[in-house]
C-alpha cells in the first residue's frame, strides 16, 4: 500500500493511492499518516475495495509523507562501498546521530543551500518509519515494527559537518535539508528491503547509482540496535545510510550551487525532484 500527505488550500492532508494507481484523498478515513495510525492494526483495516469511492487527485503537491516525526535517526558509512569512496574504515557498529526535525520538508520542495555554505553535497537513502513503539527490540522481531519505508535525500553540508568540530548534526540539520516521501510504502508491499537500487542525479548526469544490498549493518539489525539505546515511536523516522557518488567523494570534489536540480528515486518507492537555491 502506498501512503503519502498532500497540501491543499494551506492544508496537509492523508492520501492513499489505490489498486489501479489512483491517487485518492484519504481524509474521510484517517486524520493523519501519524502516530497509531501508521500500526499494523489500523493499515489491515483499511478496505483495499472501497478505495475507489475515495475522491480522485489530479495534481499531487506532496507534503513530507510521515507526520508529526518524533525522532529523525541516521546511520553513518553505512554503504560499504561509499565508505571506500571517502577513505574511512567500515564502522564496526553503526555510527548514529541526529537530524533536527526543522530540515523536514516534502519530496520536490526547493533545498536551500545555508548562509556560509561551501560544501553542500547530496545523499540518497532508504528511509525506515517506525509504525509501533520500539524497545530492547531483538533483530528477529525487527521487522515487525517498522510501517513502512520512503526516499530521503540526506542533505549534508561538509564543512559543517566534519571541520567545525563535535557531532555531525549540524551538518545534517540545515533548513530543507530533509526531503522526505514522496510516498510511505508499507512493508508488505516492499518485501525484502534489502535489493533495492537507489539512485540520484544532478543536473540530469546519475551521481549515485546503488543498491542496498551493499548496507554494512543491514535494516533489521540497525532497528535493534537504535532501541537498545532509545524506544523509538510511531512515526519516527530512521535514514539508513547513502550509496557511492557522494559529492565530497569526487575528485576534485563537487558541491551543490544555486540553479541546480536533484532527481533521485528508489526501485517501487518512487522519487523526488528538488531545485537548489
Amino acid at each position: 500500500m502506498k501512503l503519502f500527505r498532500f497540501r491543499d488550500n494551506g492544508n496537509v492532508k492523508p492520501g492513499i493511492v489505490d489498486q489501479s494507481g489512483i491517487s485518492r484523498d484519504a481524509s474521510s478515513i484517517v486524520s493523519d499518516w501519524s502516530g497509531e495510525s501508521l500500526s499494523d492494526n489500523f493499515i489491515k483495516s483499511i478496505d483495499n475495495s472501497k478505495l475507489s469511492d475515495l475522491p480522485q487527485l489530479n495534481a499531487v503537491d506532496y507534503a513530507p509523507c510521515v507526520g508529526d516525526i518524533g525522532k529523525f535517526m541516521c546511520i553513518g558509512l553505512n554503504y560499504s562501498d561509499h565508505a571506500k569512496e571517502v577513505g574511512m574504515d567500515p564502522p564496526a557498529e553503526p555510527i548514529l546521530f541526529m537530524k533536527a526535525t526543522s530540515a523536514v520538508i516534502g519530496p520536490n520542495d526547493n533545498v536551500e543551500i545555508p548562509k556560509n555554505s561551501v560544501k553542500s553535497d547530496w545523499e540518497v537513502e532508504l528511509g525506515v518509519v517506525i509504525g509501533k513503539e520500539a524497545k530492547y527490540v531483538s533483530e528477529s522481531d525487527a521487522e515487525n515494527y517498522i510501517a513502512g519505508y520512503c526516499v530521503i535525500n540526506d542533505l549534508s553540508e561538509r564543512e559543517f559537518q566534519l571541520e567545525k568540530g563535535g557531532q555531525w548534526v549540524k551538518g545534517k540539520s540545515c533548513d530543507t535539508f530533509g526531503p522526505i516521501g514522496p510516498y510511505l510504502v508499507t512493508r508488505d508491499e516492499v518485501g525484502d528491503p534489502h535489493n533495492l537500487n537507489l539512485w540520484l542525479e544532478l543536473n540530469g548526469k546519475k551521481v549515485q547509482d546503488g543498491n542496498t544490498n551493499t548496507m554494512i549493518h543491514k535494516v533489521f539489525f540497525t532497528l535493534s540496535y537504535l532501541s537498545q539505546f532509545m524506544s523509538l515511536q510511531p512515526g519516527d523516522v530512521i535514514s539508513t545510510g547513502t550509496p557511492p557518488g557522494v559529492g565530497s567523494g569526487m575528485n576534485p570534489p563537487l558541491y551543490l550551487k544555486s540553479g541546480d536540480k536533484m532527481r533521485l528515486g528508489i526501485e517501487g518507492l518512487g522519487e523526488q525532484t528538488q531545485n537548489v537555491s
